[in-house]
């Protein structure tokens, strides 16, 4: 297929990719792959112009986590040498919060590893979140593992604006990944904060040695769990981890993945996330004609390239970073 850009319009106009379709983006040659890229930036500039919403991460608990999930360098299979801490004071976070502001950044992501939260590292997330939120003009999103009913409705009183709990692969293959949870509970966890009007984020890691099939599976069942945010990770395979050694990826079919979410998930923000740098590589800057989203400075246990860099990369493509965030585009859209 090489008309991408008719197909663009379609799908503007409400039209939803079949099965095959979709593996079309990801199978299309090479040689397309700017005709792909332009379809997927007609999609990306009628929703979001030429802005880019920037946001940074906190890990405020590392490693000492009891999954056993496969990329993970912070599970209980994991080898790798990484620092290990218990959930962060209060004034740690603010701190965090203090140098996002200072990068421009519309979302702070305060993230801790675990299968969930206690309610007491709930309660030192709300006491920051309350605090944040009268010092900075910062988004909130919280990556706190599976959630409970009224821990959900705390994050939501103190004024989290969202809450990101990936799928990270599909269904099908998620039983290659990890065993000591199931795909189910993560769709559960996403239920529950939005039951509380938070703000749904979840999204994927490409590269796990999955088929193409999975990557559209992703993209569908985002479509239909209604991630207003989906974060797109590319697999920094981590030595110490099951998935050490683990390379399927290149530059250019990252892109094709980046083009596919925001063919099935056009209204939706897109974000390029862990393993850019080291998957997108020099063709990092063409991944935001597709998307419209990314991480800057580091990523939970490996390094992102500096800030500084992102912003130039910014400059030079002609986009402006977004201070908002998309809350509300899921409600306006479903009426």
């Amino acid at each position: 297929m090489c008309a991408w850009k008719e197909l663009a319009q379609k799908v503007i106009d409400g039209y939803e990719l079949g099965n095959e379709e979709a593996l079309d983006v990801l199978n299309s040659p090479d040689d397309e792959i700017l005709e792909l890229l332009q379809g997927a930036y007609v999609i990306r500039k009628h929703y979001y112009g030429n802005r880019v919403k920037l946001n940074m991460i906190i890990n405020t608990k590392s490693g000492l986590c009891p999954e056993n999930c496969g990329y993970c360098s912070q599970s209980s299979i994991s080898t790798a040498p990484i620092e290990k801490y218990r959930m962060m004071d209060k004034e740690e976070i603010l701190k965090g919060a203090e140098k996002a502001n200072q990068l421009k950044v519309g979302t702070y992501c305060i993230v801790a590893s675990g299968r969930g939260p206690s309610n007491k590292e709930v309660d030192q997330v709300v006491s920051a979140v309350k605090e944040i939120k009268e010092k900075y003009d910062l988004k909130v999103c919280a990556c706190l593992g599976i959630l409970k009913f009224d821990q959900a409705k705390k994050l939501k009183e103190a004024g989290v604006d969202r809450y990101n709990h990936n799928i990270n692969t599909s269904e099908n293959h998620h039983g290659s990944i990890t065993t000591s949870h199931t795909y189910q509970d993560r769709v559960n966890t996403l239920e529950t904060i939005k039951e509380h009007g938070i703000s749904p984020c979840s999204g994927v890691i490409v590269g796990m040695r999955e088929s193409k099939q999975d990557v559209v599976d992703m993209a569908k069942s985002l479509r239909v769990i209604d991630a207003d945010s989906i974060p797109v990770n590319f697999l920094h395979a981590i030595v110490g981890t099951p998935l050490e050694g683990t390379d399927e990826l290149s530059p250019r079919y990252c892109l094709k993945v980046l083009c596919l979410m925001r063919y099935i998930n056009p209204t939706k923000e897109i974000r390029i996330s862990g393993g850019r740098e080291v998957n997108l590589r020099s063709l990092q800057p063409l991944g935001l004609y597709a998307a419209n989203s990314i991480f800057v400075g580091d990523y939970l246990t490996t390094a992102g390239q500096k800030s500084s860099a992102d912003h130039k990369m910014l400059q030079d493509l002609g986009f402006e970073i977004d201070h908002g965030v998309q809350v509300g585009l899921r409600k306006i859209l479903c009426k």
